[in-house]
């Protein structure tokens, strides 16, 4: 079987420095907007992809990340 490159749950594109950007938006108050604005986006383009399923679970990342932040 293929090692598959993680594309959903932190690629490694987010990871090129120290800490993830979702980790600096969140130590700036800034994260849940951020978040819901990328749910916005993958939903909003998911039809047009050649993988659509990947963008519905990308902004599936992001919305439960939101709903954690909230139930903390």
């Amino acid at each position: 079987m293929e090692n598959k490159k993680e594309k959903v749950n932190h690629p490694s594109h987010y990871n090129a420095g120290k800490i993830e950007v979702i980790e600096y938006l969140k130590d700036q108050g800034m994260h849940k907007d951020f978040c819901i604005g990328n749910v916005i986006k993958y939903v909003s383009r998911y039809k047009f992809k050649d993988n659509p399923l990947e963008d519905l679970k990308k902004a599936r990342w992001y919305l439960d990340y939101v709903i954690k932040s909230i139930e903390k």
